[in-house]
């Protein structure tokens, strides 16, 4: 596989495209910080909210600062590397904590995902599981297209045999409002590949993910 620069890809059908290899989540778009404290600082007074005690005077900009963590992923470098040893085994990455925003209600969702792959011709960093996990969960998301752009990207870049992603979430957007069902979870699945075609495969992904007992 060769060493060409990619970004992440949106695109769903990219999997069918050929598969370029990445060097980094490239640059994270300016935040405006100064604006978006004079923006929380309006929407809490619409609020009724008191900002003039003095644990409350700072909260604007920390309430600014908080959002722009959410929504600016860390840049990171992919490391891939050849199969040499031929393996030809699933590699499952478990309990990865994931949290994101739903773009809906601007609330969180946070739970965990399970992330595989059936190697072909490259490997690669298992840390780097969780970072392509991270780089798409820190913008305003919905859960379902999380869990097929991690597994797009990853089918995309490493031109596995098949791959597995499944994420189990809370959303703060059904548990605090609305409907109020705390402890209530989501769980959304992307499969390809040999993982989604092949029964065994499937299921033995799926039984790597199950938590033991």
């Amino acid at each position: 596989m060769n060493q060409a620069t990619a970004a992440p890809s949106e695109d769903p059908d990219a999997r069918h495209r050929q598969h370029p290899t990445w060097r980094g989540t490239g640059a994270v778009p300016e935040r405006d910080l100064a604006q978006a404290t004079a923006g929380a600082r309006i929407m809490l007074e619409a609020l009724g909210i008191d900002l003039d005690s003095e644990s409350m005077a700072r909260t604007p900009e920390r309430m600014a600062k908080s959002f722009v963590e959410l929504v600016s992923p860390r840049p990171f470098q992919m490391t891939t590397f050849p199969n040499d040893g031929g393996y030809d085994e699933l590699i499952v990455a478990r309990s990865i904590p994931v949290r994101s925003l739903c773009e809906h209600h601007m609330l969180p969702f946070v739970g965990t995902a399970h992330i595989g792959y059936l190697p072909g011709e490259r490997i690669l960093g298992l840390s780097k599981l969780a970072r392509v996990l991270e780089h798409f969960s820190s913008r305003p998301q919905v859960q379902e297209r999380l869990t097929v752009q991690v597994a797009n990207w990853l089918d995309a870049q490493l031109g596995p045999v098949g791959v597995g992603v499944v994420i189990e979430a809370e959303h703060l957007c059904m548990t605090l409002r609305g409907v109020q069902a705390p402890g209530t979870t989501t769980i959304t699945s992307s499969l390809l590949g040999v993982l989604r075609d092949d029964s065994r495969s499937r299921a033995e992904f799926l039984a790597l993910t199950r938590p033991p007992h």
